[in-house]
């Protein structure tokens, strides 16, 4: 296989020095120069020129979608930030409702358990005098019960006679 190549390498290093070298300025140079050019510019109109609007409507495409995107990307995050002072406003104004509530429970149930201290006081009271007015009642019986007692004791010992 490699002595083809080099046969053929060998004919045509012959044919070239034939014919005047490597390359052969002839009528054939500048027509091959238009026929490029001609290819290049159909090309261009044919091909590049739809392919670079198609690309530069992409590109043109994926700024407008990337701006859109960070835009509203934005306005999420202003909305979360919006939504997260309105949170914890609503948390701070709950708290202060808890603890004004908390406050006025506590101050209820301190009125309340004083209500009942001195209601507690006042039948405290009311029973010390029910107390000391049944005593003093009873004493009074007693004091006269002894003198009654004691009298008929006196008309016992010494007589009915003798007493008045």
């Amino acid at each position: 296989m490699t002595d083809w190549i080099v046969l053929l390498a060998a004919e045509a290093a012959e044919t070239t020095s034939e014919e005047g070298g490597l390359f052969d300025f002839d009528a054939t140079l500048p027509l091959m120069a238009l026929q490029f050019l001609i290819l290049v510019a159909v090309l261009n109109v044919t091909f590049y020129k739809p392919l670079s609007q198609a690309i530069d409507g992409r590109a043109d495409y994926l700024r407008q979608a990337q701006a859109e995107a960070r835009e509203r990307q934005e306005k999420s995050r202003n909305l979360a930030k919006q939504y997260d002072e309105e949170l914890q406003e609503a948390r701070r104004q709950s708290q202060e409702i808890i603890s004004a509530a908390q406050a006025e429970a506590q101050q209820q149930a301190s009125e309340r358990t004083a209500q009942a201290q001195r209601e507690v006081q006042a039948q405290r009271e009311e029973a010390d005098q029910q107390i000391k007015s049944q005593q003093a009642e009873a004493l009074q019986s007693l004091e006269q019960q002894v003198d009654t007692l004691s009298s008929q004791i006196l008309e016992k010992l010494l007589g009915r006679d003798l007493i008045k």
